[in-house]
């Protein structure tokens, strides 16, 4: 398995493995979600760090208090996946540029 493998070089290896990371974090940081909920009634925009950069709610809702919460829930927790699952993808596209660690 490391029959080739310099590990004199090991310093240098992580120091690559490191940059990438964050060249990949800021990457995904940097990205923008929208997800919607009750055929558009609500938006929820959030960034790659997960956090929630607006919400539009249809004036029709503001009369439906049960109705409203229920889809901004949904609404933010569909944002935040679509940061996770960004994250993720992230990770698996970085690892798998070091040959053999991919996930």
């Amino acid at each position: 398995m490391f029959k080739d493998f310099d590990f004199s070089k090991m310093g240098e290896v992580l120091a690559q493995a490191q940059q990438k990371a964050k060249e990949f974090e800021d990457e995904v940081a940097s990205k923008e979600f929208i997800s919607k909920s009750g055929g558009g009634l609500i938006s929820v925009k959030s960034n790659g760090k997960g956090e929630i950069l607006d919400i539009s709610i249809d004036d029709s809702l503001l009369e439906d208090k049960e109705s409203l919460q229920i889809l901004l829930i949904s609404a933010v927790n569909d944002a935040i996946k679509l940061s996770e699952n960004e994250k993720k993808s992230a990770a698996s596209k970085m690892l798998g540029g070091f040959g053999g660690f991919g996930v």
